[in-house]
């Protein structure tokens, strides 16, 4: 059994070039060069008439998640490295000592309220 090999496969029929003239009008476009502490180099595109104070100083990399910015020689150093926080961290930040004391006994009450009644049927 022998197959056709089409040169088209894959392809609607009727589907033109895909060239650049098909694809419609683009505007005119500012590439933007980004560098990040590790070198890694990014270059979007923003509108050519966006106002200069408008394009951003600093991007995050999409490699490192470092901030990038536009000097090469210099890019943006991380200001501060914030360890990774528990959950039980975030909360002492919210509570002082004798709040969680409070809260402790007042959960513990109830708890002893609801296993007497349980035990008492």
């Amino acid at each position: 059994m022998a197959s056709g090999g089409s040169a088209i496969r894959g392809s609607r029929v009727g589907a033109g070039p895909m060239g650049e003239q098909d694809r419609g009008f683009h505007a005119e476009r500012l590439q933007v060069f980004y560098w990040c502490v590790n070198g890694h180099e990014q270059s979007p595109y923003f509108l050519a008439s966006i106002e200069p104070e408008e394009i951003p100083v600093t991007l995050d990399c999409p490699n490192c998640g470092l901030p990038s910015g536009r000097d090469k020689e210099n890019p943006p150093s991380v200001t501060k490295l914030e360890p990774y926080k528990t959950h039980l961290a975030y909360v002492k930040e919210r509570r002082t000592e004798e709040e969680a004391a409070n809260l402790l006994d007042e959960a513990l009450e109830q708890l002893r309220t609801r296993r007497s009644r349980l035990t008492a049927q």
